[in-house]
C-alpha cells in the first residue's frame, strides 16, 4: 500500500480547513484515511501556533514506515525542523512573461531618460557661471 501524508480538505466554501492525514495514495483527497495526524488552518496568521498542529511522533512513525509527504506537508516538516530543507528550483514559473518584461524595459528606459533630463539642466547653469 503506497502511503502518503497529505491534506484532506474540510470547512465550508471559501473557508478552508485541512486535516493532515496518513492515507493510501489511491484514495480520494477527502476520502478514507488511515490516521489523522494534525490540522492546518490557512486562515490564521502565519506566526500563529494554531495554524499548523501535528502529532510529530505519529508523523515520524509514518515517515519511518515509508509514507511520502506531499510538497506542502514537507514544507511544514521543514519548518518544524523534522525534515531536511530541499533545494527547490522554480525556473520558468518565477519569471515574468514577455509582455511584462517589455513593460519593465520601457519603464526603465523612461526612468533613465527622466534622470538624464533632470541632470542636464543642473549642469548648464554651472557652465554659464564659469564662462562669465
Amino acid at each position: 500500500m503506497a502511503m502518503k501524508i497529505r491534506l484532506a480538505r474540510g470547512g465550508s466554501k471559501k473557508r478552508p480547513f485541512y486535516r493532515i492525514v496518513a492515507a493510501d495514495s489511491r484514495m480520494p483527497r477527502d476520502g478514507r484515511y488511515v490516521e489523522k495526524l494534525g490540522t492546518y488552518n490557512p486562515l490564521l496568521a502565519k506566526d500563529s501556533e494554531e495554524r499548523v498542529k501535528m502529532d510529530m511522533e505519529r508523523v515520524q512513525y509514518w515517515l519511518d514506515q515509508g509514507a511520502q509527504p506531499t510538497d506542502r506537508i514537507s514544507r511544514f516538516l521543514e519548518a518544524a525542523g523534522v525534515a531536511e530543507t530541499k533545494e527547490r528550483a522554480n525556473l520558468k514559473k518565477g519569471e515574468p512573461g514577455k509582455k511584462a518584461q517589455d513593460r519593465a524595459e520601457e519603464k526603465a528606459a523612461k526612468a533613465a531618460a527622466a534622470d538624464e533630463a533632470a541632470a542636464a539642466p543642473a549642469e548648464e547653469p554651472a557652465a554659464e557661471e564659469a564662462s562669465e
